[in-house]
């Protein structure tokens, strides 16, 4: 849950365990979290029209007010206690009643989100005579797209049907070419009347009252089911069994390092509440990209996410690869930007798709989702997803591969590069995707068709992935064929990309195919995918951790030095956590640790600051310059990338990689900074990963090949002291 507050003098001079300074806390909303809904309130609970408030169900606001008052009261905040992401306790007070001193009646209000809310409500009476109170909830909704709300547009006109009868308040739209959506609120025992719900309590002095309120999303004309059903306890609910589930799934971590500590729980438990499935196929669950206005289904997002998660949480990546295989494209759209074997960038579940990007419910204007479907494919497999349940998915594989040579490759060239179709799509396509996103030196915007830099590696790596899928299914002719064409990638890539006065990679090839010479986070990417050549690794590196990228807690999306930089830019000099640890994998890649423990360092100082949970990107502003991170002020938070970097430090840290098949692990000694290490039930392989580690070295243990593995069998395993 993501509880903000106003920052007070306190605030900013807090200091986390470690004496870093403290992020103050500035917003003032509360989001609640689950799977593709969300709601976003004020401190005390309320949903407050004409403000970006609201619950969100499948991409559409079905509350845009909810506001308690209690004998015509505001309920006075005083706190909110969190519980799992998709529930919470407001607690407040009303004024002192008549002759009274002090405020005697404390009203608790226990909200859980998921597709539609359930508000348990306990008031308390701490006077010395039984209050009399009166009880009135105000509703409404606009059903105005996530869109509109997210970019504060004015929303669409909607003709909305308000009444009420003895079941609750019904709110109800519809309209050509839209899916008609609605809500009823229930209260047993209130009495209802168009937009407003109204009951009486007396509450015994020294005691309590309670009651209950369910608001149920209409979807078509037909109610969902209640996520949070009246009858049933709480913990038998399907998002508290959702949830218990997921932190059964994950392995057991024990850091001695409180904030990576920290942060490995936050992020835990925000995965899990980031998850989201299709209804057809439940069990194969997948990341939405970020908390509040991309709870979706992202290409890119979540397959970098399972990647990163691979070592833990292997089954993520295969509930994303058979999601992203049953959307692949099949036929060519100029709108949507389909096109055979391609991967989609994001799904949309509005009521009115013609606000989504491309006019459909899938858009495809990715130019990187594809190929990191193929190497999330092959890294599934070194990490022990069994070859039975990758063999479905070759066929998507293959789909991939023919369109990173045939569609991908526009001008058959040996490079991938993007142009969008029409104006309804995204003018660039690669994860930094604004709109001035990829500039010159001298700071004009690169023309298109743009060949990015750090595609090039992802589409290096997925022919590596390729080919291990190849081998690993007894076709060491194909995989020998793919590993060379991904050699020779690497040359050409070389060849065209290095800026030998730079030391350094340019961030890409423009419409005329010169080098975009900007010095850009981008290339800390083809490190991690292994493109860089190992005689320039050690250049390309130190470029990186220099001050004009290294801002002393994560690496700059632009060189500071660039005509463009701007801190406070969303890609132009702002500092990414999954960017910056993804480069910090790459440097440990190459063998220098003492580099990659830099940047891992520096975001382990990000995270105390942001007290354990690491938003989706924060400023740039040089550490010297200020000594705690500025925040990004519409950052998401949690989200997907950002929740598993900490995973992905920890990795970094261990040293630790692993070849399952073929029954091989290894781990190393662990900088002094983190301190011991036990990880326990690692669910890689047909046998838990058990890793010991300390700053003196590391043990592998419990490690067996699966029975019938391709890369044959045994328990290996490898102890370093570093």
């Amino acid at each position: 849950m993501d509880a903000q507050e106003h920052s007070s003098d306190d605030d900013v001079n807090r200091t986390g365990p470690h004496g870093i300074g403290l992020v103050p806390r500035l917003q003032q909303t509360v989001a609640l979290v689950e799977g593709s809904s969300f709601c976003v309130a004020q401190l005390g609970g309320e949903i407050v029209p004409e403000q970006v408030d609201g619950l969100f169900v499948r991409d559409t606001r079905i509350l845009s007010r909810w506001q308690l008052r209690i004998d015509g009261h505001d309920i006075e905040p005083l706190s909110v206690l969190p519980g799992e992401p998709y529930e919470c306790r407001f607690v407040g007070r009303l004024p002192a009643r008549p002759g009274a001193v002090e405020p005697t009646i404390l009203v608790e209000r226990h909200r859980m989100v998921g597709e539609g809310m359930r508000e348990d409500i306990v008031i308390t009476n701490y006077g010395t005579e039984a209050a009399g109170l009166e009880l009135a909830l105000q509703v409404d909704a606009d059903f105005a797209d996530l869109f509109e709300v997210k970019d504060r547009r004015p929303t669409h006109p909607r003709e909305i049907d308000r009444r009420a009868d003895a079941s609750g308040v019904h709110l109800q739209t519809s309209g050509a070419n839209v899916q008609s959506r609605g809500i009823r609120i229930s209260w047993p025992g209130a009495q209802a009347a168009p937009g407003v719900l109204q009951a009486r309590a007396v509450v015994p002095a020294h005691g309590s009252w309670h009651t209950s309120i369910a608001a149920i999303p209409v979807v078509g004309g037909a109610e969902l089911s209640e996520p949070f059903p009246l009858d049933r306890p709480l913990a038998s609910t399907g998002p508290a069994l959702r949830m218990r589930g997921w932190h059964a799934m994950n392995p057991a971590i024990t850091v001695q390092n409180s904030v990576l500590a920290q942060a490995l729980t936050t992020s835990e438990r925000d995965l899990g509440a980031l998850r989201i499935s299709d209804p057809d196929h439940p069990d194969d669950e997948v990341v939405a990209a970020g908390a509040p206005w991309f709870m979706a289904l992202f290409g890119r997002d979540s397959l970098i996410t399972s990647s990163l998660m691979l070592p833990y949480v292997p089954q993520l990546a295969v509930g994303t690869l058979r999601t992203l295989a049953r959307l692949q494209g099949t036929k060519v759209s100029a709108m949507s930007e389909e096109e055979p074997g391609r991967i989609p960038h994001e799904v949309r579940l509005g009521a009115d798709l013609s606000l989504a990007l491309g006019g459909e419910s899938v858009y495809y204007g990715s130019i990187d989702s594809t190929p990191l479907f193929v190497l999330v494919a092959g890294q599934a497999l070194r990490w022990g997803v069994a070859p039975e349940d990758l063999a479905p998915l070759r066929p998507a594989v293959d789909r991939a591969l023919d369109w990173i040579d045939h569609y991908g490759d526009r001008d058959g060239d040996g490079f991938v590069e993007y142009q969008r179709s029409t104006d309804r799509g995204l003018l660039n396509q690669g994860w930094k995707d604004s709109a001035d996103a990829i500039s010159h030196a001298d700071g004009h915007l690169a023309e298109t068709p743009i060949a990015l830099a750090e595609v090039q590696g992802y589409c290096y790596a997925a022919r590596h992935a390729a080919a291990d899928l190849a081998e690993a299914f007894g076709e060491p002719d194909r995989a020998a064929a793919l590993r060379h064409q991904a050699e020779q990638l690497k040359e050409h890539f070389h060849e065209a990309f290095w800026l030998p006065d730079e030391g350094f990679y340019a961030l890409a090839l423009d419409g005329h195919k010169r080098p975009v010479r900007s010095l850009a986070s981008n290339i800390g990417h083809c490190l991690w995918t292994g493109i860089v050549k190992d005689e320039v690794a050690g250049q390309v590196i130190d470029r990186l951790v220099a001050p004009d990228m290294f801002n002393g807690f994560g690496i700059r999306t632009l060189s500071a030095q660039a005509p463009r930089y701007n801190p406070a830019s969303y890609h132009n000099g702002s500092v990414w956590p999954h960017d910056s640890v993804l480069a910090a994998s790459g440097m440990a890649r190459y063998g220098r640790r003492d580099a990659a423990t830099t940047v891992t360092e520096g975001l382990l100082d990000a995270l105390e600051a942001f007290s354990g949970r690491l938003p989706e990107l924060f400023c740039g502003f040089s550490r010297d310059e200020k000594p705690i991170p500025v925040p990004y002020p519409t950052s998401c938070s949690p989200q997907a990338w950002a929740a598993a970097t900490p995973f992905e430090l920890l990795r970094i840290s261990l040293d630790l990689d692993a070849d399952l098949p073929t029954g091989n692990a290894r781990a190393a000694a662990v900088p002094a900074s983190i301190g011991r290490v036990r990880l326990r039930r690692s669910p890689a392989g047909s046998t838990p990963v058990s890793v010991d580690a300390d700053e003196t070295g590391a043990h592998v243990s419990e490690l067996a090949g699966r029975a019938g593995d391709t890369g044959g069998s045994g328990a290996n395993h490898e102890e370093r002291h570093d």
